[in-house]
Parts: C-alpha cells; structure tokens; sequence
C-alpha cells in the first residue's frame, strides 16, 4: 500500500537528528501566553484550565498555523508549544483543556474545538493565516483533533466548518472511544467500543486532508497501531481522497512523538509548496 509506510528506526532516528538541526537555527519566536480561549472563560469551571499560548516567528504573513493538544489520557499533562515545531514560518499554538474527572469525555472535545476556533479567528493577529490550520496533537490530544476533525458539530456549535481545517494530524491518537470513558463505564483497555465520542464513528469522504502517524506496532499502546489502520483503511473506503498513514518503525508510544514531529514539518512544507 503506497500510502502506508512504515520508517524505520535507524532512518526515523536519523530524521530526528535533523529535526533537532533545524530546530536549533529557526528564527526567534515571540510568544503571548494564559490566553482564555473560551467564551465563557470567565466560568469558575473554565478559568484556570481553559488557556493556551503562542509562538511566532516576527514579521511572518499568511503562515501556515499548528494547534497543538498535549497528551496525558484525558486525565494529565499541560499545555505545551514543541521546540521541535517552532521552524519557521509556522505559528504555534498550545491548547490546555479540562480533565477527567472534573470534566466529562464531551466536555473536553468541546474545549478542543472551542480553541480551535479560537484560532480560526485570531490567527491573523499573529501573522499566521485562517485558510492554514492544522490540528495536531499526540496521544490524547491526538484523539482530541480526530475529534474536531472528524464530528462536524463539535466547530459548527462554535460558527466554524470543520471542512475549513487545513489538515488533522494525529499522533497515535485513538480512533475508537477513548480508554478514559471506557474505564468510566467499566471497561478494560482492551475492550473496544465504538460511541458518539470515537473518531471512526464520524468517517467520511469530505473530512479534512490527515496524516495519521503511529509508533512501532510491536511497542504502541494498547494495538493502537491497528486501530489507526483500521481508522485509515475505513476512511479510504467511505472515498477521502486524501488520508495517509505512517508507522515508525522502533519507537514505542511516548518515544513516537520526537520523529513524528519531522514528519508533521515536512507534510505541512509540502502542502503549502502546493
């Protein structure tokens, strides 16, 4: 399959070599940061976790705009802007959102899209451009922009169509329920289901352009490889023209993030050469 292809690790290592190179020679980035994304930030329950910062490079136009999700399972982790991603021209933005327990699985896919058009609309502010958002995020926040990307009604409730995403770029993100609201329902990890809540129950053939990345199938967490494959493989069924695939070859599911972020520069360069 052309469109699925596994990196090595020797060749993934390589490339994050080269990331880092890049990385290190990229033009200064200006940042503002603890941004309220939501229009009711001023809530009790939305104040503190609700908040995202940015980076840019001075002087950009019309950039191409990262919104970046944190991983953590739905339960941890913080906002973050990966050095690795600041490279010129790209605005980076880093998302924070509510967390399990305090707020439910839908609570938190409504933060996600809630600062998704947040960008939409004030990405000019910064020199990046809203016809270039691209969602990207790792692990939970990979499921998070499967979400945005793929439930239409999660941008609609906020005036925007999701169709307007640039591109969805998850970084072995689940396809199906999320372990978090599985273990709330009783769930093992290894038990599968399919609710209003997974990305693969929202496939079709018009959702936004995806590069889906996952680590090694042998060392991913919980077949997460296979259920991104199965994700692929059902969105080429329903018609998307335009949806691919990586595996790295090596890296585990916290190690896959470091080479994925090359490939996430690279897809979003090649685009925007386009």
């Amino acid at each position: 399959m052309d469109m699925m292809k596994r990196i090595t690790c020797l060749i993934a290592g390589l490339l994050t070599l080269t990331l880092c190179a890049v990385s290190t020679f990229a033009k200064d980035y200006r940042y503002e940061r603890d941004i309220p994304y939501r229009p009711d930030s001023d809530t009790l329950s939305t104040n503190k976790m609700c908040r995202l910062d940015v980076a840019w490079p001075e002087g950009v136009t019309n950039a191409p705009v990262i919104v970046w999700f944190h991983g953590g399972g739905l339960t941890g982790g913080h906002r973050e802007l990966p050095q690795a991603l600041k490279v010129e021209p790209f605005v980076l933005i880093g998302v924070e959102y509510r967390l399990s327990p305090e707020a439910s699985t839908d609570e938190t896919i409504d933060d996600a899209a809630a600062a998704v058009a947040w960008a939409f609309n004030n990405a000019a502010k910064y020199g990046g451009s809203p016809d270039k958002i691209y969602l990207a995020g790792h692990s939970a926040g990979g499921y998070l922009v499967n979400m945005v990307g793929l439930d239409k009604a999660r941008l609609a409730k906020y005036g925007k169509d999701a169709n307007q995403i640039a591109a969805v770029i998850p970084y072995s993100g689940h396809a199906i329920t999320h372990y978090n609201t599985r273990e709330k329902m009783g769930m093992p990890p290894h038990q599968a289901l399919i609710d209003s809540t997974a990305p693969i129950f929202y496939v079709r053939k018009d959702a936004p352009s995806m590069l889906i990345i996952s680590g090694d199938r042998e060392m991913e967490l919980y077949g997460r490889y296979e259920e991104t494959a199965y994700f692929w493989r059902m969105l080429k069924l329903a018609g998307h023209p335009d949806v691919t695939l990586r595996e790295l070859d090596g890296f585990d599911h916290g190690g896959m993030a470091a080479p994925a972020h090359l490939l996430t520069i690279k897809y979003i360069r090649d685009r925007e050469r386009k």
